[in-house]
């Protein structure tokens, strides 16, 4: 919703009470929070983004009074110390106490229909200006009984907590931006150790400190203040101390024709059945307009027996996304949800899923798994033991306003660039450019990956997208990039070729001894990139294999190119799968390369005799030196001083001192001679 419109009709939002199916995902909420500590193998982030959308918190429910009525008005805190700082309590627009006085208030009745289409998100509430009405009741403090005006507040939401709020404006900063704008008292009950004015209008404020003004709790400690409060409501039965959840049921209800039907009926009488048979299926003889849900014009699909309706209402698609992982083990039972080869497969051991579904489908399908585990289904826990969450590929956009204020999207390969501006091809005319964002179809700025494979074959876009980013990161498309992809690819094929007779007939000989620094660099190369696999470090998988391709296209050694070949097409075969079978076979090493063992390093290959130094005289490079890869430092001190460009730079100054870095450098540091 982007000011008051949905960002894709530009049709006005509101909110209006529906009736809605939702699932009971609040009754899991602190075991989905446990078992992310179960999950080493998914990112932080992830883990973060799930324990704050659960968002636990241990506080008091409490009631205060309605004046001039036996009425109780419950609200969740979970900062009970500050309780004594009340000077108002804010309630939603659609809170029972508004609606009653929005009745005889038009003009409060006006301010209700405004909030309904205001902002429903959390960001929207933080930055949205604070504004609100007086109901003209009064809330009873549940300690003092001190009567406290209760307002109608835009930034309060039914949906969360108890839709009221306690406001304490000198220590809450939106508390204290609605007390200002509408002259309501701040009373600090909160103050440093010392006394000190540490409210949230002072430069000096801390969240947490000594009570005053709180009689009878004055002089506690804002810990021991919440428990002592916690405790005389308990007493007085007027509160209980509470742990609270940010989460809310899964609300599954859509109205729309895709997505499962939901699968229950209306009797005459009102009540709710399940269906009769199953599955319910969605008519295929349909027209979507646009104008809402088609299933409420076909009474040939909702109109039953008896009077009986079927609820026209989809699930959301998430609900599907939450289990097909277990249907996948078991796809063609036709008897039951899964059988049991879905608890030999499960849970998956890598799923590769998008950030953007952290707290949706990540967090659905976690639930979902403990509803079938519940239901004997499967025996895990948890759905997936690693997670991968892939970057979005992104690309330039292109649009131009229309008279509406509705924005088309032209794709980048139907613009091009003319002197400076942005022109379509197909009339000539300027487009505007939208900068780099995420490849959509609303912003028509996707890549046909069929045009791609066309010209250059899927091999050389696979590798493109593995090479250009790490998995987790964004990748920004360009069409140089997938030349450059495509050019690796051929000089791994002109590699081949040259060189098929000989690593065909090469066998299982040895390289020779010359060729060891290549075969060196080669098992280097292999450890790097067996290391980068498992840490789904893909693009340096590539970048080794490059390394390797430009090493043994220097090398006449049949042994040594069949050996270096073996390795290259095995690391490649997930990347460029086609290419690497194909050559795999054609060289000689087998009928099908996904049968071969996974190339292994060769320890002997990766020891070296002797290794290249480099020596500083005061930590400028003056000279390289070759020692044996096992001397001490005496000798690789001795064979620094010997060398005669670093004699040239020290002359007859007398050594202060050399500093040896083991396999990587000497530093003489010495008196300047002039030289």
């Amino acid at each position: 919703v982007i000011d008051g419109k949905g960002w894709r009709s530009g049709a006005p939002v509101e909110r209006r009470a529906i009736p809605q199916w939702f699932l009971k995902i609040t009754d899991y909420a602190q075991e989905l929070l446990d078992d992310l500590d179960k999950l080493p193998g998914w990112p932080e982030q992830v883990a973060t983004m799930q324990r704050n959308w659960i968002g636990r918190s241990v506080g008091v429910q409490m009631q205060f009074g309605i004046e001039g009525s036996d009425e109780k008005l419950e609200i969740y805190t979970t900062r009970p110390d500050t309780l004594m700082g009340v000077t108002y309590v804010a309630v939603a627009a659609e809170h029972p106490l508004t609606l009653r006085a929005a009745a005889s208030n038009p003009v409060l009745a006006e301010f209700v229909d405004a909030c309904r289409q205001g902002g429903v998100s959390e960001a929207e509430i933080e930055t949205m200006e604070k504004r609100g009405m007086a109901l003209g009741i009064n809330a009873l403090h549940p300690i003092n009984g001190e009567p406290v005006p209760i307002f109608a507040a835009n930034f309060v939401l039914m949906g969360y907590g108890t839709g009221a709020v306690m406001a304490v404006p000198a220590h809450d900063q939106r508390d204290w931006e609605f007390a200002e704008r509408y002259g309501i008292e701040k009373r600090q009950v909160i103050f440093d150790p010392d006394g000190h004015d540490c409210s949230i209008e002072s430069a000096a404020y801390v969240e947490k400190g000594v009570l005053a003004n709180s009689a009878p709790f004055d002089g506690l400690r804002s810990e021991a203040a919440f428990d002592a409060i916690a405790v005389w409501l308990e007493k007085h039965d007027k509160g209980r101390r509470t742990v609270n959840f940010r989460l809310r049921d899964w609300g599954v209800s859509r109205q729309r024709y895709w997505g499962c039907p939901i699968p229950v009926v209306h009797t005459a009488a009102g009540d709710i059945e399940p269906a009769d048979s199953f599955p319910v299926t969605l008519p295929e003889d349909v027209t979507v307009d646009g104008s809402g849900s088609p299933l409420k014009k076909m009474p040939e699909f909702y109109e039953l027996e008896d009077g009986k309706q079927r609820d026209t209402d989809t699930f959301d698609t998430f609900f599907e996304s939450s289990w097909y992982y277990a249907r996948y083990c078991s796809n063609d039972c036709e008897t039951a949800m899964l059988d049991e080869r879905a608890n030999y497969w499960l849970p998956v051991d890598q799923y590769v899923g998008g950030i953007e579904h952290a707290v949706l489908h990540l967090l659905y399908a976690r639930f979902f798994n403990k509803l079938m585990r519940d239901e004997g289904l499967v025996t895990c826990d948890e759905p997936f033991t690693r997670l991968l969450t892939q970057g979005m590929v992104v690309a330039e956009t292109f649009y131009r306003e229309n008279p509406d204020g509705s924005k088309e999207w032209f794709n980048p390969v139907d613009v091009e660039e003319r002197e400076g501006q942005h022109i379509l091809k197909t009339d000539g005319h300027p487009v505007i450019a939208g900068g780099i964002e995420k490849m959509s179809k609303s912003k028509n700025n996707g890549v046909d990956p069929q045009l791609l494979i066309d010209r250059y074959g899927a091999d050389t876009v696979r590798l493109y997208t593995m090479f250009t980013a790490p998995p987790d990161q964004s990748l920004e498309w360009s069409d140089e990039g997938v030349e450059g992809a495509h050019r690796f690819l051929k000089r791994l094929w002109a590699l081949a070729h040259n060189h098929a007779d000989a690593i065909r007939s090469a066998g299982d000989t040895l390289p020779e001894e010359n060729a060891g620094e290549a075969r060196r660099e080669i098992h280097a190369a292999l450890r790097k990139a067996l290391f980068d696999y498992e840490r789904q470090q893909f693009n340096t998988v590539v970048s080794a294999c490059m390394t390797m391709v430009n090493v043994l296209n220097k090398q006449e050694d049949a042994a040594l190119l069949r050996e270096g070949m073996a390795i290259v097409l095995r690391l490649l075969s997930p990347i460029a799968p086609h290419v690497s079978h194909y050559l795999w076979h054609e060289l000689g090493y087998g009928d099908d390369i996904l049968v071969a063992g996974w190339p292994q390093i060769d320890e002997d290959a990766l020891r070296q005799e002797s290794i290249e130094l480099v020596v500083q005289v005061n930590g400028k490079v003056r000279a390289k030196v070759q020692v044996p890869a096992d001397a001490d430092n005496t000798t690789v001190e001795q064979a620094a001083r010997d060398n005669e460009n670093v004699r040239k730079f020290v002359g007859d100054a007398t050594i202060r001192k050399v500093i040896v870095v083991p396999g990587k450098l000497v530093n003489i540091v010495a008196p300047q001679s002039g030289k």
